[in-house]
């Protein structure tokens, strides 16, 4: 006989207590193996696949696309130790069903993709339902007696390879069209894709938002009209312009990634005593360095240095000089915490909002190390495609809001790290070198800093040899 066993939505780490449903990667009547991931969720950080710790066939899952579910609640129940087909889902053709390794139900304790079992996942098959003229399709196969509490959500799918009234998922692939469309409020299941075997992209998604909006135009242009065309008529004046209904503010719930960002800088400025000071600092030295250094390795030499990955590569030598920058403050101990190792954060921006990906043992590489390492965390953090791990434990933040246009700014500490550099745009300016007025490159410095693991004359010593750095860089070849 068949066990049903239920698989709640995991802990996925780091604080995280709800996710949100993206895609469902298997339907009702599906065979999963140990360790397949089965459904993609988004979180505050990252989106995630989540794979199923136990091998068997899909009976009920819980939760429809673009629904938010807490840490713990149901997310699929799979029937596990069938023999045949027969005993684990209705409506077979009477083939066997393989079973997957492990298909016993005990499980694999797996939470994310790459932790737990490393056997390669068995590929899944479908056992579709049997056709019939006379009778429609057999119903999905019975949830345990749990599964049926009313505390819980009913099942999205209603029988086998159904789902939400239409055979097969919604084909989109990308995570930011189907974001958009949550965003705008546009259901997937009724446009026609455009791409390769109906996929829906992103030109579908905006058509259909352009549409809607005119649609909405038009129905407001209608409903307007005549209470405008009866104002006209009214006699102007104080009453009249106190009778106008006032506008209905927009309200935007504070959820996914701009909730996170609002929690943890709200922490910050509550539980931080911070303060900043900055410094101008001529970076025309630093920019000939770069273009010298990128000019070196030719055409096909690898790739170019960045300006972010050199701030990057002076930072980690300015804490190895003030490593009370590189800490963090254990307030119930009343203990401050000297970190052994540099892991750098730097702020991206990309459409799901502010993300901090993290540079491990930066202090172990150059500046070409790092640039790589930059390089492809923000091609995965672009993709939406950023691990909760790869996400968290910075304990320096590097902030480069000069790609914004902007000169100068005060950081916000990335809770719970100690400091944070913010680096301007770099920009011709008239400058007095060498005691005559010339034009150079220059830049502003701001470092925001947490005034209990230092005093103003740590935090401006740390400031003040980024700055001779980026002013002379041959001060790095001291450390080097």
């Amino acid at each position: 006989m068949a066990q049903v066993l239920e698989f709640k939505l995991p802990d996925l780490g780091e604080g995280l207590t709800e996710a949100e449903i993206v895609r469902w990667l298997v339907e009702v009547g599906d065979v999963v193996a140990i360790d397949q991931p089965v459904v993609e969720v988004e979180t505050a950080k990252a989106m995630v696949e989540v794979p199923c710790p136990y091998g068997g066939v899909v009976t009920a899952r819980f939760g429809e696309e673009g629904s938010e579910l807490p840490v713990g609640a149901p997310l699929l129940t799979v029937a596990v130790g069938a023999t045949d087909a027969s005993s684990a889902a209705p409506g077979d053709d009477g083939a066997a069903a393989e079973e997957p390794s492990g298909g016993s139900g005990s499980g694999s304790g797996n939470v994310l993709v790459g932790y737990g079992t490393g056997a390669p996942a068995a590929r899944r098959r479908r056992i579709r339902p049997e056709r019939s003229t006379a009778s429609a399709a057999p119903a999905a196969p019975a949830a345990p007696a749990a599964v049926s509490a009313p505390s819980r959500p009913a099942p999205v799918a209603v029988a086998v390879g159904e789902v939400n009234g239409r055979q097969g998922p919604v084909a989109v692939v990308s995570p930011l069209v189907r974001r958009l469309a949550r965003q705008h409020e546009i259901d997937l299941r009724g446009l026609t894709g455009s791409g390769p075997d109906g996929l829906i992209l992103r030109a579908d998604v905006d058509s259909a938002i352009r549409q809607a909006g005119q649609a909405t135009e038009a129905a407001t242009r209608t409903a307007v009209e005549p209470v405008v065309a009866e104002a006209s008529t009214a006699v102007a004046g104080p009453s009249a312009a106190g009778a106008a209904t006032p506008a209905t503010a927009e309200r935007i719930p504070l959820r996914g990634v701009r909730g996170a960002v609002a929690d943890k800088l709200s922490r910050s400025r509550s539980e931080i005593p911070d303060a900043t000071c900055w410094v101008d600092a001529d970076a025309t030295e630093l920019m000939a360095a770069r273009a010298a250094m990128n000019a070196a390795s030719g055409p096909s030499g690898g790739p170019k240095v960045s300006v972010l990955a050199l701030l990057a590569r002076i930072c980690t030598a300015a804490l190895a000089r003030y490593p009370e920058l590189n800490s963090t403050v254990d307030a119930a101990a009343r203990e401050i915490v000297r970190l052994p190792g540099v892991h750098l954060g730097f702020a991206a921006q990309t459409e799901r909002g502010l993300v901090v990906p993290v540079v491990r043992d930066a202090h172990t590489r150059n500046a070409e190390s790092i640039g790589a390492e930059i390089a492809r965390l923000t091609e995965l953090a672009r993709t939406g495609k950023l691990s909760p791990a790869q996400l968290t434990g910075g304990t320096f933040t590097l902030n480069n809001y000069g790609v914004f246009g902007v000169d100068g700014s005060t950081p916000i500490i990335n809770h719970p790290e100690a400091a944070m550099l913010g680096v301007g745009r770099i920009m011709p300016k008239p400058w007095v070198h060498q005691g005559e007025l010339a034009v150079r490159q220059v830049v502003q410095l701001s470092l925001t800093f947490d005034h209990r693991v230092c005093d103003g004359g740590t935090a401006g010593g740390f400031l003040r040899y980024v700055a001779d750095c980026v002013e002379q860089p041959t001060v790095l070849l001291r450390t080097l």
